[in-house]
């Protein structure tokens, strides 16, 4: 584009770069102008050209004709100028219209929806669809989309359940040969711990931790996790809890693989005297109450009634609440302690699927306040999905009994790290009010509660329980895999609650080493077993 003076000053002319076209040519009245003016004409005109220019070219981009008159490039660029006459706009609105009318109406049964986009067009273009008959294709097309997707998350959802509640071969293979090792290796029988350790397990010196488990692995990763991470290793003694199946496999593990300087004790469930029918009364109502048997060990799918409108989350908590891990009785014990370890004072309960990461012995220090249990609450924290936990998570407050007794906001608290003060515990009725819910529960068909033993447990320790920092005891590693490794690293025990468990394939990648690197895969037998191979 280019600008020409008149050697007179009376005319001024606007041409294409090439010099054919003139696109612009003012003719000045023949009279004096001063420089003045002529300045200020020249400084509007170069700030409005480039506009002209930047639209002109828009224009001839768009278009197909290129324009070569005022007239023309007037017709194309006024209505931009004025912000008007914009079709695409027109028919954008013209089309939501459409989609607000669609939406209330129903697809047709026999409606033939294209399987993808390219036959969508195709079909536009065999069919001439109207605007009305595109948008209900559409519909069609995306609801489809969404019930796919929807039953391919509960599949895998059930999938995810299935891999959870079983126990992988490698692990099972671990349990089977050190349990051939106690009947063939008089060193794997030996007595744990020594006979000239004994006095120490009811030592209150001592930091004593209680484990109840029937996974090898998990205890082995839980007790060399907790010495690793101690200032003073020498001052441990753990009490290992096991079932009668699992005891000579854990036996031989702790026996062959000392975890010296700290001290280790395996036990049965059967070695308990105190754990007999009549003071332990869930025991029997697990065992013979039809509806828990049918709950736990019946059709999981049929169960829990998956209708249109239930979400994935809402099927995955259905799902986690039937597994069979909360009638085992190494799962109730926890609510037995003052029982089984008359002796000690206070104690540390840990959970199979944590990890230590730093040294738990402040843990004894810190002031209960005459409450019974030391734990974390789930209703405050920086993951707003991990640490949003009310009690009406937890209970169902359409019944009588429950609206009436709880509160629906009342704050929870986590099992996995509690510090137990057992002499406060001795002196309360916790146990018997587990038990009265426990049963209550039961005469209901389980519609009071469906999730394992932390509910019964919610109500039993109401005003016994004394808030520690949440940084002892970061949760959701097992079910949440947005989780803040930064986070994970700050934290005192890491607890893979949920089904993600880290010696599942279906664990988190990313958080999987924090579990892994006390796994001692030198080992003959883990290495025999292709643990996490």
């Amino acid at each position: 584009m280019q600008l020409h003076f008149s050697p007179s000053m009376r005319s001024l002319t606007i041409s294409s770069s090439n010099g054919l076209i003139d696109l612009m040519k003012i003719k000045v009245a023949a009279r004096h102008i001063s420089y003045r003016t002529l300045f200020h004409t020249i400084l509007v005109l170069a700030f409005l050209l480039p506009f002209v220019f930047i639209l002109t070219a828009l224009v001839t981009l768009e278009g197909v004709n290129k324009c070569s008159s005022i007239d023309c490039l007037g017709r194309r660029l006024g209505p931009k100028l004025l912000g008007r006459g914009d079709e695409s706009v027109r028919l954008v609105k013209d089309f939501y219209h459409i989609l607000n009318q669609v939406k209330t109406e129903q697809v047709p049964a026999d409606l033939k929806i294209p399987d993808n986009f390219a036959q969508l067009v195709s079909e536009i273009n065999a069919n001439a669809y109207s605007a009305k008959d595109f948008a209900i294709v559409l519909k069609g097309m995306m609801e489809r989309s969404e019930r796919e997707m929807r039953e391919s998350k509960l599949q895998e959802l059930m999938n995810k359940h299935f891999a959870a509640s079983s126990v992988p071969k490698g692990i099972h293979c671990l349990s089977l040969r050190l349990t051939d090792e106690y009947s063939s290796n008089a060193h794997a029988r030996r007595q744990l711990p020594s006979p000239e350790l004994l006095p120490l397990l009811s030592d209150n010196s001592y930091y004593h931790f209680i484990l109840s488990t029937d996974n090898i692995l998990a205890a082995s990763v839980v007790v060399t996790s907790a010495v690793k991470s101690s200032l003073t290793p020498e001052k441990i003694v753990f009490h290992v809890i096991t079932d009668k199946k699992t005891y000579a496999g854990m036996h031989s593990w702790f026996a062959l693989n000392a975890v010296s300087p700290a001290i280790v004790e395996v036990k049965g469930v059967h070695q308990f005297d105190w754990l007999t029918r009549d003071n332990v009364q869930v025991l029997e109502a697990m065992e013979n109450h039809y509806e828990i048997r049918n709950y736990y060990h019946g059709n999981h799918v049929f169960g829990v009634n998956v209708g249109d409108n239930t979400s994935p989350r809402m099927f995955a908590s259905k799902l986690q609440a039937r597994s069979p891990k909360y009638i085992s009785l190494l799962n109730h014990l926890r609510i037995y302690l003052p029982e089984l370890f008359p002796n000690l004072d206070k104690v540390v309960f840990l959970d199979d699927d944590v990890v230590i990461q730093r040294d738990l012995s402040p843990l004894w220090e810190i002031d209960l306040n005459g409450k019974v249990n030391g734990a974390v609450e789930t209703c405050k924290g920086e993951d707003s999905w991990v640490m949003s936990k009310r009690f009406r998570n937890y209970f169902n407050f359409s019944h009588p009994l429950v609206a009436k007794s709880l509160d629906p906001n009342e704050c929870p608290w986590a099992y996995g790290m509690n510090v137990f003060d057992l002499c406060a515990w001795r002196k309360t009725n916790i146990r018997e009010t587990y038990h009265a819910w426990f049963k209550e529960n039961l005469r209901s068909n389980l519609t009071l509660w469906k999730l394992g033993t932390l509910p019964p447990a919610l109500i039993a320790f109401r005003g016994h329980v004394q808030p520690i920092e949440p940084s002892w005891h970061m949760l959701g590693l097992g079910y949440q895999k947005n989780t803040s490794i930064e986070s994970v690293k700050k934290a005192a025990v890491i607890h893979y609650n949920g089904q993600s468990k880290p010696w599942l394939q279906i664990g988190y990648e990313h958080l999987r080493p924090f579990w892994s690197k006390y796994v001692n895969y030198s080992n003959e037998f883990v290495k025999n077993c292709h643990i996490l191979e």
